[in-house]
């Protein structure tokens, strides 16, 4: 899959994304990406992303009231949100193919994708003390 116009900036993005394993926001993105390209404006990291989206080569993690984050794990998975401090994690867990499922029971409607997301604590916060 080649970008179709591998500028310096999109190549920094995707480079930022792809080594980043807590599926950043733009602000994150973009405060990372200004260390190789300092002068790159915020409303380029959202173009960017944008473009990448389009693409295929991220994928956005929305959650109503909160900023997208951008994920470059193609392979097919899950996450599970942390409770505590919000880390998403990403959960390779096998499922029925909802989407069919969904479908099968439903015939009079197109159903395009499915969406699970799991709750729970990440490693790290469900290591710590509890008091």
């Amino acid at each position: 899959m080649a970008l179709k116009r591998l500028t310096r900036q999109r190549k920094a993005v995707l480079e930022v994304v792809k080594r980043a394993h807590n599926h950043p926001d733009a602000a994150w993105i973009y405060q990372e990406v200004r260390k190789v390209v300092p002068k790159v404006s915020l409303g380029t990291i959202y173009r960017t992303l944008d473009a990448l989206v389009a693409e295929g080569y991220l994928t956005p993690i929305t959650k109503a009231g909160e900023a997208t984050r951008y994920d470059a794990n193609l392979h097919p998975h899950l996450h599970l949100v942390c409770e505590a401090c919000g880390e998403i994690v990403d959960l390779e867990v096998a499922l029925p193919d909802l989407v069919a499922l969904a479908q099968e029971a439903h015939p009079g409607v197109e159903v395009r994708a499915a969406e699970v997301t799991f709750r729970g604590l990440c490693p790290t916060c469900k290591a710590a003390p509890r008091g």
